[in-house]
């Protein structure tokens, strides 16, 4: 049970965060700050993993890197099948692949990290209830070595500062949930 929570919360994290970068290159955030169309974003990628899991695959799941694609004009489902086809033709090169010290690698994990820094302009810097859980999100992360776990304490500390400091309106039953979903996981696991 705590395994199934686990991967739940962690699909859905690093999806809706990957889907959240990719959403502010493209335009798709509305002045409310809310993704236009995640509804059926989220769907898609649901599918995806489902099929996935039953063809016994691993996890499938949105990557930021579409955020290239997209920013060299890129933004409709032909990008996606170019991008399939290419991925098809490098599994020949995979051995050569795994064969690269995890080093060599470390600058285009940075630079993939860059696109999610883009959106730290978007936070609200003159109120600390909303700037100290993202914060503490983007610390987290690194730290831990995984997304879901920095998303998953920056909604529990964004509840917990946003009561104490007598902000409950700015609360919406989403954030709570999640929140509350996240720390049964931590006490649990």
């Amino acid at each position: 049970m705590v395994l199934l929570l686990h991967s739940y919360l962690l699909t859905f994290f690093d999806t809706a965060g990957t889907l959240t970068s990719v959403a502010n290159l493209t335009g798709k955030v509305n002045k409310n700050g809310e993704v236009e169309g995640i509804d059926k974003a989220l769907l898609a990628d649901s599918v995806a993993t489902s099929v996935g899991a039953l063809a016994g695959t691993s996890n499938t799941t949105s990557y930021i890197e579409s955020g290239a694609g997209i920013k060299e004009g890129g933004k409709t489902g032909l990008t996606s099948v170019t991008v399939a086809i290419l991925f098809l033709a490098c599994l020949i090169f995979a051995p050569l692949a795994q064969s690269i010290p995890a080093f060599a690698t470390a600058p285009a994990l940075i630079f993939i990290a860059t696109y999610f820094m883009r959106n730290i302009k978007d936070i609200d810097w003159d109120d600390v209830s909303e700037y100290a859980p993202a914060i503490l999100a983007a610390i987290i992360m690194p730290l831990t070595y995984s997304i879901a776990y920095g998303i998953a304490l920056g909604f529990i500390a964004y509840v917990v500062i946003k009561a104490l400091s007598g902000k409950h309106s700015e609360l919406n039953s989403g954030s709570i949930v999640i929140a509350a979903v996240s720390l049964l996981y931590f006490i649990v696991a």
